[in-house]
């Protein structure tokens, strides 16, 4: 694989990334809604959840994109942030039933419930940009450009997750096969790292 290549998939699998989480966001309030309600401490705490588990996935990203990077890594880490959001499609449904009997305060029952089902999959999805970043930067003096184009494209990837989901997707799909298409997609775009050659910055 030529480097241009091997850098288009890499902005490809930030993107996608990108996509992953928004739409992610997206479908937790209307996940959670039936047992939380759709007020705005419910969407308070499903944004705080996954803001957080971002910057945590962000720092845990740059640290782990010190130890010899790689293209297949970067597309580990999409496969893995798939499928740790698979429990939400098999078990998401039985655990918001035990946590909304358990807790009354329908903030507190959000947060405890994306903690649960969301909290794991945002933070592998965190650590792709930093570690794409890594990847991309081959000369301190287009670093800042070319991380300038990763967050525009991550950016950009977030921005169509988000219409695409609420516009179009939630009208046509239930919520779990939509969330079970992105798992597929996530892993065909991960298995194409498999391919690519090695190229370290």
């Amino acid at each position: 694989m030529s480097m241009n290549s091997h850098s288009l998939l890499v902005y490809g699998i930030a993107g996608w990334s990108g996509y992953f989480v928004m739409a992610t966001e997206l479908l937790a309030g209307r996940i959670v809604a039936p047992f939380f309600g759709g007020s705005i401490y419910v969407w308070g705490a499903v944004i705080t959840v996954f803001m957080l588990a971002l910057a945590l996935g962000y720092l845990a990203g740059g640290k782990f994109s010190l130890r010899s990077p790689g293209l297949r890594k970067l597309g580990a880490l999409l496969a893995i942030a798939a499928l740790t959001e698979l429990p939400v499609v098999l078990f998401g449904e039985r655990a918001l039933e035990w946590i909304s009997g358990g807790v009354a305060d329908p903030r507190y029952g959000t947060l405890l419930s994306c903690v649960a089902l969301f909290a794991l999959p945002t933070f592998v999805s965190g650590m792709v940009s930093p570690y794409a970043v890594r990847l991309l930067v081959t000369q301190t003096a287009t670093s800042g450009a070319s991380a300038g184009w990763l967050y525009f494209v991550s950016t950009f990837g977030s921005a169509a997750g988000t219409i695409i989901t609420s516009f179009y997707l939630v009208l046509v799909f239930e919520v779990n096969h939509i969330i079970l298409i992105m798992i597929g997609l996530s892993l065909v775009i991960g298995a194409l790292s498999l391919t690519a050659r090695s190229v370290t910055p």
